[in-house]
């Protein structure tokens, strides 16, 4: 049987903490990341040029991979661009969208914190999924500005000031009614990185919700519908990393997407 190809794309380094549990769901997937790293970070973009980027090296990247199934490792590229993918391409799509769902159905206090990015936090896509599955809890929204940059060093062998980190998280942790924060949404994929620093600089213990593992399982859903290509030499091995830039950021980061797995790789020329 082949193998399924899978197309697993952030920004940055984010995406690995969900590439991690494909690799756990899917052991025999032939998984190819790519970074959009000339772009990053997408939370200082505008909106519709973000958009436009998005599917431009999306675009680039299926004709060079010939994926069966593209995952968008990326709560910003998902609540923003989604839609605009399905309509333009015909390979499946699977999207990262805060974990507030769950939250809602897992809080005890009914209130929950979620930390996001900027552009995620303010996004209609969000508030949706707030009125329709916690509207009878609290959510306490913050966009934070330097989590995902934070946690990119980390990956590159820089531990994080634990002072700036706290003043990252500690907007998400509220009393209401006398009752306290008691689960943490982690929207966007960096931050599972970050957990453990978290735990050390948070007022109280919470429970973070890393969506990884339920987006692993709906990557094995997809494929498990479909009829998968046969093999085609002409695209990249499986574990091989496709990078935006080739500057001089993204040769010391190398070594991070090494060390999750991803052992070759190539520089696809796509400046912002």
């Amino acid at each position: 049987m082949n193998a399924p190809r899978i197309l697993i794309f952030d920004s940055g380094t984010g995406g690995l903490t969900v590439a991690s549990c494909v690799r756990t769901q899917l052991p025999n997937a032939d998984l190819i990341y790519a970074a959009d790293n000339a772009g990053f970070p997408y939370g200082v973009w505008k909106e519709d040029a973000l958009v436009a980027r998005i599917l431009h090296v999306i675009g680039t990247l299926i004709e060079k991979t010939k994926p069966d199934v593209v995952l968008i490792a990326c709560n910003t590229a998902s609540t923003l661009a989604m839609v605009a993918l399905r309509e333009k391409f015909s390979v499946p799509f699977v999207g990262t969208v805060p974990a507030i769902k769950p939250a809602a159905a897992q809080t005890k206090s009914n209130v929950i914190g979620v930390l996001a990015t900027p552009g995620t936090v303010s996004r209609e896509y969000t508030r949706t999924l707030i009125h329709t599955y916690a509207f009878h809890c609290e959510v306490i929204l913050h966009g934070a500005k330097r989590l995902a940059e934070i946690a990119e060093r980390k990956l590159m062998g820089q531990a994080p000031d634990l002072e700036e980190l706290r003043q990252e998280v500690t907007p998400v942790f509220r009393t209401r009614g006398g009752k306290k924060t008691d689960v943490v949404v982690l929207g966007c994929t960096h931050y599972p990185l970050l957990i453990e620093e978290m735990k050390l600089v948070a007022p109280w213990e919470v429970d973070y919700l890393d969506p990884a593992p339920a987006i692993a399982r709906r990557v094995a859903d997809v494929l498990s519908t479909l009829r998968l290509a046969g093999p085609d030499e002409a695209v990249p091995k499986a574990n091989t990393l496709l990078l935006t830039s080739s500057n001089d950021s993204a040769k010391k980061s190398l070594i991070a997407y090494t060390n999750r797995g991803f052992s070759a790789h190539e520089f696809v020329d796509l400046p912002v």
